[in-house]
């Protein structure tokens, strides 16, 4: 499956930004899909991710209660609304998606759109 992100940009703290990730490509759907931030210097992590029917999501901590994740399968997309952004949150944000019969084992990378939240 291909994966492609949009919507990162330079914003101040406190703003708002919608990720959007466009999937394509397969022919199956995958169960979960996830944001990922990377940082220079430091490990790739889990922002947040969500199961096929969307019961299921999983949040990093320092984004609980700002950010959320969505997804529409009929149109094979997935966003990240990140609100009341903070310069910590800047970095480079790559959407994720697994192998169906494979579920949480995050498999499949986009391109990655930065992220950068000023002061």
């Amino acid at each position: 499956v291909q994966l492609q992100a949009s919507g990162g940009g330079l914003v101040q703290a406190g703003d708002s930004l919608r990720l959007s990730c466009a999937a394509s490509g397969s022919t199956w759907i995958p169960y979960a899909m996830g944001w990922f931030r990377q940082v220079p210097g430091k490990e790739r992590e889990l922002v947040a991710a969500i199961s096929f029917n969307g019961d299921e999501t999983r949040y990093a901590d320092s984004v609980k209660g700002r950010f959320t994740i969505s997804r529409r399968n009929l149109k094979n997309m997935l966003w990240l609304d990140m609100n009341r952004l903070k310069p910590e949150d800047s970095g480079i944000y790559t959407c994720t998606a697994d192998r169906a019969t494979t579920p949480w084992e995050f498999e499949f990378w986009g391109q990655g759109t930065q992220v950068t939240v000023s002061s």
